[in-house]
């Protein structure tokens, strides 16, 4: 079950890269430019604040290709993968280009049309093309929905409809994006013109923040303000593992906080083979081999941070940063300050990473090589049908758990993040096409559909001690968020998470025994 053996990055890769980087401005980031703003309106962002006028700043929607492509033959998954990629490179350059081309906006009312979704439909259509001829090429059947996918719209912020603080065994969905973005982008190199006045026109420099890209004032709430809205009595965090039957044991495995600074902006599962495939950063504990272009093998033979060294598995997941004015080592890199992510990287004063059973009968082992990926790191654009997400405090997490929201935590109370992933399996694929319909959440009894047979189910647990935000005038000060695509603005309901199963068949084994048994064990 080898994958990614090919080492693949082409040359328009490099330029892609150095595009993204020659937006940066100075040491700050790259600024994000108000969609609708006023011409006499000046940029008034302080060094830890970001202005709050969400409803005004503008984004870039495209449909999500990847999302479709349910059925894509083994043949031709590395290069649709690749191509996938490509897309969402070219998603952010031209949301890097919304956003640095204020002034020639403010001018003319045709200029986004003309100068930013115009050639980008072009640029994907052409992409989407080339998927199509992909699959068909191996005898697969390419949907016909995709032809309608090339259209890009711009739009004003506005939260997507969401249940805020409903939360179970996955009753939002599963992943993420898909993430990747390649670097196969056909798109203009620095200084090539893409149509339209003041093409090479930037933004003014900032000291710190994110400029208009997010968070806003609107993203927080003081958790103490917020009606109960968790199920009492069935978890620290708010969320239902297991019931009085089934398997009730539990698998518990320490894997540190990611002291080491392991980090990359790849994702190995959405993106193979692409540097910068998720274009924002994730922390890693347990596999330490895990980047762009890890092979299984690679994966399976390599160092771990977990005390038990039967767990090679891979953990990962955007990283949180305290947006105070300070910079991080990232500041002027791709999928760092340079696509938006600034801000101080926060460590986890605590992971903790626990597998549970199925309320209503045994679980069977993980296959090794399993992919999972839950919540949606597009959910801002995508919307919420497969959001994952639950923000909260401690001390809180029985009460409230927040879906579009970052918490406001009291004195002496820090934020959690907890993520439940999926724990039904087709019993036969360690990855799909979409890499979601590989894996399902249990349903409303507890019980897997369609034949799927229940796995242990993965519990991520992030504590943070983040300095709480305040919010004056409208404007947040000192806000955190999540590192997110560039065209999400780090709101809450992107926060997602990602696993890759490497336990040894031994303590695969233990794991599957102890959850069966009503065991506690780690």
């Amino acid at each position: 079950m080898g994958r990614n053996a090919r080492k693949r990055r082409s040359p328009l890769a490099v330029r892609a890269v150095a595009a993204s980087a020659a937006l940066a401005i100075g040491g700050g980031g790259l600024v994000w430019a108000n969609f609708y703003a006023s011409a006499h309106e000046k940029n008034n962002t302080t060094q830890n604040s970001t202005k709050a006028a969400a409803a005004q700043v503008a984004t870039i929607d495209c449909p999500d290709v990847g999302q479709q492509l349910t059925d894509v033959p083994n043949q031709a998954r590395g290069e649709v993968d690749g191509e996938l990629a490509t897309l969402d490179q070219q998603i952010t350059e031209a949301y890097q280009r919304l956003a640095t081309t204020r002034d020639a906006q403010t001018r003319d009312a045709s200029f986004v049309q003309n100068a930013v979704l115009q050639p980008l439909k072009d640029r994907r259509a052409n992409i989407i093309d080339r998927i199509q001829l992909e699959i068909t090429r191996v005898g697969g059947n390419a949907p016909d929905s995709l032809d309608g996918l090339a259209t890009c719209t711009g739009q004003a912020v506005e939260q997507p409809q969401t249940n805020d603080g409903q939360a179970g065994d996955g009753q939002n969905g599963d992943d993420q994006n898909q993430g990747g973005d390649d670097q196969n982008a056909e798109s203009p190199a620095p200084g090539e013109d893409t149509g339209g006045d003041d093409a090479g026109e930037t933004a003014p420099p900032v000291n710190g923040g994110q400029g208009g890209n997010g968070p806003s004032a609107d993203d927080f709430v003081d958790i103490t303000t917020v009606q109960a809205n968790a199920q009492l009595g069935v978890g620290a965090n708010g969320l239902p593992a297991n019931g009085r039957s089934g398997s009730k044991g539990t698998f518990t495995t320490k894997c540190g906080t990611n002291g080491n600074d392991n980090h990359n902006t790849d994702n190995v599962i959405v993106a193979p083979g692409v540097t910068n495939g998720a274009h924002h950063l994730h922390d890693y504990v347990g596999n330490q081999n895990n980047d762009a272009f890890a092979s299984d093998e690679d994966l399976a033979a390599a160092d771990t941070t977990c005390q038990n060294q039967g767990d090679k598995s891979s953990y990962f997941w955007p990283v949180l940063r305290l947006q105070d004015g300070s910079q991080d080592f990232d500041q002027n890199n791709a999928g760092g300050g340079t696509e938006g992510n600034v801000g101080k990287i926060l460590q986890p004063a605590q992971a903790q990473l626990k597998f549970v059973g199925n309320k209503k009968g045994s679980v069977v082992a993980m296959p090794s090589a399993l992919r999972i990926i839950t919540g949606d790191a597009k959910a801002f654009i995508n919307g919420n049908a497969n959001a994952n997400v639950n923000w909260s405090c401690t001390g809180f997490e029985n009460k409230v758990q927040l879906e579009d929201k970052y918490p406001i935590c009291p004195e002496g109370s820090d934020v959690v993040r907890t993520t439940n992933f999926q724990s039904c399996w087709d019993g036969q694929n360690i990855d799909s096409a979409n890499h979601r319909t590989h894996v399902a959440f249990v349903q409303a009894d507890g019980t897997c559909a369609n034949g799927f047979k229940a796995i242990p189910q993965l519990q991520v647990r992030l504590v943070y001690d983040v300095p709480a935000p305040t919010i004056e005038n409208g404007t947040v000060v000192n806000p955190y968020a999540v590192d997110s695509f560039p065209e999400n603005l780090h709101k809450p309901i992107t926060d997602h998470n990602d696993f890759i199963n490497f336990f040894s068949t031994n303590t695969m084994n233990k794991m599957v025994k102890c959850i069966n048994t009503g065991k506690k064990c780690q």
